[in-house]
């Protein structure tokens, strides 16, 4: 069953998207202590039925030291658009030095496939975001990056995140995406690799080197002296994990799930201050069941610069589980967005708060 444990947190789930099909979580913390959460309003279950991307915000409660989660109504991001496409993977980055937050995600014509993409080697996929300054109450009219970027004239298709980006404790703000690269692959048929898009203060939005192993949704986090680590889906049998985009060896810790699935990643201040104690650790979420979407799981690691450190999972819903996002908002606690359900990983996308008192 690989990677497994019988250690379970036993959390209060709290529904957040429900009631129609809602899929790909997307989460965002800000310094106002305000919980965003996003994720794809669809027709049915195909990835083509992509009608809208929505919204709640969660405000965070405290009472005799235990936190709760108060979860607005959902809306509609009805800037998050464009004519003829639909809006697919939100991936939300807080930008706190102008206090914005902006919310990319890619805008596919019609309903175009991203394997009808891959297999005619003809991108229908736009670059887009939107941004707030007001926690989502209004957004800004949306801007599309693809043509001022020569390098998405080389794929056959792409996609960002999905889940959330970063901003480094430099100030750069960090968008992941994967692209399937024409001019990578000599063969008939494109290859996937990761990618980062970055941009530096009062700077233009930029492409970073892409990871040189075939790599798919991806994560990213920054851990010691401003060293990127990348965590990202795979077709093989583990995770493809990568520190300043250079693909990490020896990564078998981390069990990838059938066909591959979506997982998230955080870095957060060390619990331990000691000389050999790396000032930041990880914790990962992914369904832990090496064939099926199902018990998903919090990976810590103590010391991010080692592959093998990964400590076993500790189960945060048993059950269908699929795609997730992580946030740690702080103290400790973190919060995680998760699909899951009885039945299917579809049933709803709820939310668990937990703590790393929890995981220990």
């Amino acid at each position: 069953m690989g990677n497994r444990s019988s250690r379970d947190l036993k959390l209060k789930k709290q529904t957040v998207f429900n009631s129609w099909v809602y899929r790909i979580p997307a989460l965002c913390y800000n310094e106002d202590q305000t919980l965003l959460a996003f994720a794809e309003k669809r027709k049915c279950q195909d990835d083509t039925s992509s009608k809208h991307l929505v919204m709640k915000t969660g405000t965070i409660k405290e009472e005799n030291s235990k936190k709760t989660i108060e979860w607005s109504d959902f809306k509609e991001v009805k800037n998050a658009h464009l004519d003829g496409y639909r809006p697919m993977n939100p991936c939300p980055v807080y930008d706190r030095d102008n206090r914005t937050l902006f919310l990319f995600f890619t805008c596919v014509e019609g309903t175009v496939s991203e394997q009808w993409q891959i297999d005619n080697r003809t991108n229908k996929t736009r670059l887009c975001f939107v941004t707030t300054t007001d926690i989502g109450h209004s957004w800004s009219t949306v801007t599309d990056l693809t043509d001022t970027l020569s390098e998405i004239r080389q794929w056959a298709t792409f996609a960002v995140g999905p889940g959330h980006g970063i901003q480094t404790e430099s100030g750069r703000l960090i968008v992941p995406l994967y692209a399937y690269c024409i001019s990578m692959d000599k063969c008939s048929c494109p290859n996937p690799y990761v990618f980062c898009l970055y941009r530096d203060k009062n700077d233009s939005w930029h492409l970073g080197k892409p990871l040189k192993k075939k790599s798919l949704e991806c994560e990213m986090a920054e851990i010691s002296d401003g060293k990127l680590y990348c965590n990202a889906r795979s077709k093989g049998g583990y995770r493809v994990e990568a520190l300043n985009m250079e693909t990490l060896k020896e990564t078998n810790m981390l069990v990838e799930t059938g066909g591959g699935c979506q997982g998230s990643v955080v870095s957060f201040p060390a619990h331990i201050k000691a000389a050999d104690c790396e000032p930041k650790w990880l914790l990962f979420s992914h369904p832990t069941d090496r064939s099926k979407r199902i018990d998903l799981g919090v990976y810590l690691n103590k010391s991010p610069m080692k592959p093998k450190a990964w400590r076993k999972p500790w189960i945060i819903n048993r059950g269908p589980s699929g795609y997730s996002d992580l946030a740690h908002i702080g103290d400790g606690w973190f919060v995680c967005l998760m699909e899951c359900g009885e039945q299917r990983e579809t049933e709803q996308i709820a939310s668990v708060l937990f703590t790393y008192d929890d995981l220990k």
